[in-house]
């Protein structure tokens, strides 16, 4: 189908939550000198979700051989719940608000009319993260929960997405990473077991070379 066919048949999300969502843009309005550094965040943020999974990595080095195989599915199970939100995002083709509603105040650019809408790519890989450390470490899971609702909340602040955006994102994103880490820290196990008694043995074990291991 014509790209210009595709973008005629694009979704419109604003009768969902399209008042919500001018609620919150009416407060990025009223709130400016917060629009820069949100604005900055909203993006560079999601290096905070990578530092949350070298963490867990780096603790996963002095346990077993699960929770590291779990440390390195992490970043993977993330990238798996993103590459089927892209596909959703294709198949539902929902317009961004800066065009539904084009009076509202925005912070972010508005984008080309074929960079969908829903669901968020960053709240996608943000809240991935949370599921993915979930098995991992629970103090870590927690921590990137927090910085996942803010990250969602300035996907909505800058204008870019709707709130059922960020919700959706979620109720995929959880989900996917979740059953994603699981099966590859099972299955992964045994292959990392072996490679810590190889040449990568400081990169999956901080314990001495030969040193036994709870699996």
């Amino acid at each position: 189908m014509p790209v210009h066919s595709m973008i005629t048949l694009a979704y419109d999300g604003s009768s969902i939550d399209g008042s919500l969502f001018t609620i919150v843009t009416g407060f990025a309005h009223e709130t400016r000198w917060l629009n820069t550094p949100i604005d900055l965040w909203t993006n560079a943020g999601l290096g905070v979700f990578a530092v949350l999974m070298v963490m867990g990595w780096w603790s996963a080095r002095r346990r077993g051989a699960r929770d590291m195989a779990l440390a390195l599915s992490a970043p993977v199970a993330v990238i798996t719940a993103f590459a089927i939100a892209e596909v959703v995002k294709k198949l539902v083709a929902e317009t961004r608000p800066c065009y539904a509603l084009p009076h509202n105040y925005f912070v972010d650019t508005c984008p080309v009319r074929s960079d969908y809408a829903f669901p968020s790519g960053h709240s996608t890989a943000a809240f991935a993260t949370v599921a993915a450390l979930c098995l991992l470490d629970r103090r870590l899971s927690v921590i990137a929960a927090v910085f996942a609702l803010f990250e969602g909340f300035t996907r909505i602040y800058v204008g870019a997405h709707y709130p059922h955006d960020v919700i959706g994102s979620a109720v995929l994103a959880l989900p996917v990473a979740f059953v994603m880490s699981w099966i590859l820290g099972r299955s992964a196990t045994a292959t990392v077991a072996r490679l810590r008694l190889g040449v990568l043995h400081p990169l999956l074990d901080a314990q001495p070379s030969g040193a036994s291991t709870v699996p």
